[in-house]
């Protein structure tokens, strides 16, 4: 399946919802809701999702959605995109610009091509599992095999004791040369263009997860669950090859 051919209009749902989300971002005239699982949304998240559902159903109408904010339509179909309109809401509310747009294609629930947009510093992130471009350019990941020499990511400090095992977490942290929580999707963004080596979330949604997988495996590095496995995608890892297999057993070790 060569999913390069909807590359062109996955760029253009990232220019579109990018022109309502960046106002949103400057104004901080933004009305925030709690929604069931205690996180926040706000009304850029929901209109950037109603922009890019409306241009998939106008010129994709047999294609289904599966979106963070108003969830599933035309289920069952073989082509489905899934949408993370706001990834990092909390960030974004903050005013701090390490929010992103995600946007994956799915071929019978395999996610072919993927996609993570930064619109305030304009990073546009496209893999489809074999190459992955930065703004148009090609990019890949770094070659670390080492720990002690890796730059680690995560979203927060606090989600691995709530979801994993937060000892083993915090051990693999104090070995590596550094750890950031410059996480969410704008994590993976760096580790598939080579400024950092692994990003650690240890619990994820669809939309969290699915569009990054492209976008990862195009750039060299690899990616699965807290476990190493490539399903089951209730929390991610991607990581530089050198370096994947050793932070899956150090997450994992009793």
């Amino acid at each position: 399946m060569d999913a390069t051919q909807y590359i062109p209009f996955l760029e253009e749902l990232f220019n579109e919802s990018s022109k309502v989300i960046t106002p949103y971002f400057y104004s901080g005239d933004v009305s925030i809701e709690t929604k069931a699982d205690d996180s926040p949304v706000t009304v850029a998240d929901k209109k950037a999702e109603e922009c890019i559902r409306s241009m998939i159903q106008k010129e994709l109408p047999d294609h289904g959605i599966i979106g963070e904010e108003f969830g599933k339509e035309k289920e069952g179909s073989e082509y489905t995109w899934i949408i993370d309109p706001i990834d990092g809401t909390k960030a974004f509310i903050t005013g701090c610009p390490l929010f992103t747009t995600l946007i994956g294609l799915l071929h019978n629930g395999e996610p072919i091509l993927g996609g993570i947009n930064q619109p305030i510093v304009k990073l546009m992130c496209i893999g489809d599992n074999h190459t992955t471009s930065l703004n148009g350019n090609s990019t890949c990941c770094r070659n670390t095999s080492q720990i002690e020499s890796a730059i680690l990511l995560g979203t927060s400090i606090r989600t691995p004791r709530q979801y994993q095992d937060g000892d083993s977490f915090f051990r693999l942290t104090h070995k590596a040369n550094l750890f950031r929580t410059w996480g969410d999707g704008y994590g993976y963004l760096l580790v598939a263009t080579g400024k950092a080596d692994a990003m650690l979330d240890p619990i994820v949604n669809p939309w969290d997860v699915l569009p990054v997988i492209p976008v990862i495996r195009g750039s060299g590095a690899k990616i699965g669950n807290w476990q190493g496995k490539g399903n089951g995608w209730d929390s991610s890892v991607a990581a530089t090859p050198g370096l994947f297999d050793e932070i899956i057993r150090e997450l994992n070790a009793a």
